[in-house]
């Protein structure tokens, strides 16, 4: 992509949310190529994740990137015969304790192949990775190691570096322009197998929550959608739980059951959530209900 063309592009979406146009499906995968494979220059590849932060991307332009995203990284096998669960994993805790591994753990253990894949920290949160690597669960060192772990226990664990290192780069840019970029949205949704799998789709804000919704029953299919636990994909525990099937074509709503005080860990701490995880895996303490809700809509989705 030379410059004329990077000029021409930001031209088309840099003039602000209500004057912005949208590109086209080939021009986005084009574009998103180019910022994958580091082929921008600096100044040009902030000014294009700017202008889409603040235009925000057309559903079109989503179903672009995610072609160039899915193009950039080898996919799994799942063991034979099944349907794996994806769980992204990018925001972490600040104030609740992170539950995405209880949730992983409790599907895998319904026979559910379940892949979480996430960044391994974050600066004043606790990631999934780390609450996973305190109960004694390593993140897995490649792309067969993962396989490896599917086929033996259901669960396999794996960062975006080791599965999508051109992604992975361009989540963090973040640390340098100080914002999420378009990035933050895709890694939410790959779908990082040769075969069919389900995704997990969590967003917080209405707005995205809506946008996935739409493009999960337009342009894509197979995706949980709910509004997780400060951007978690687990359901809130403290909330009525909410989650929506998306098959292409429609979307299905299911309802849980709210539960004002639920049993949880006493801090947000890895040690403390793990420790607290292997009492209720050990049947010690009690499920939170919303949680056995999103797991029972694991399995809703094979009828």
């Amino acid at each position: 992509m030379d410059n004329q063309q990077l000029i021409s592009i930001i031209k088309e979406i840099g003039r602000g949310k209500n004057a912005a146009r949208d590109l086209s499906r080939e021009d986005a995968q084009a574009l998103f190529t180019a910022i994958l494979n580091d082929e921008i220059p600096p100044l040009q590849l902030g000014a294009i994740l700017i202008a889409l932060r603040i235009k925000g991307e057309s559903l079109e332009e989503l179903a672009g990137f995610l072609d160039a995203c899915e193009a950039s990284y080898p996919h799994l096998k799942a063991p034979a015969g099944t349907v794996p669960l994806v769980i992204p994993a990018y925001n972490g805790a600040r104030q609740l304790p992170n539950l995405t591994p209880l949730l992983a753990s409790l599907v895998a253990r319904e026979g559910k192949p379940v892949l979480v894949h996430g960044v391994p920290d974050d600066p004043g949160r606790v990631t999934t990775i780390e609450v996973f690597k305190a109960m004694g669960i390593e993140p897995a060192a490649s792309i067969s190691e993962a396989e490896q772990q599917l086929a033996e226990r259901k669960l396999a664990v794996i960062t975006i570096d080791t599965l999508a290192p051109k992604l992975a780069r361009v989540l963090k840019l973040r640390r340098q322009i100080g914002l999420r970029s378009s990035g933050h949205t895709l890694v939410k949704m790959i779908q990082p197998f040769t075969s069919k799998a389900i995704r997990l789709v969590s967003m917080t804000h209405p707005e995205y929550l809506d946008r996935m919704r739409a493009f999960f029953t337009s342009y894509g299919s197979d995706a949980l959608l709910l509004r997780g636990a400060e951007g978690e994909a687990v359901a809130h525990p403290r909330r009525e739980p909410v989650i929506e099937w998306l098959d292409g074509k429609t979307a299905k709503v299911w309802r849980g059951t709210a539960e004002e005080n639920p049993e949880l860990p006493v801090g947000r701490e890895a040690e403390v959530t793990a420790s607290w995880i292997g009492e209720v895996l050990t049947n010690k303490r009690a499920v939170p209900m919303a949680i056995s809700h999103q797991v029972a809509c694991r399995t809703k989705t094979d009828s």
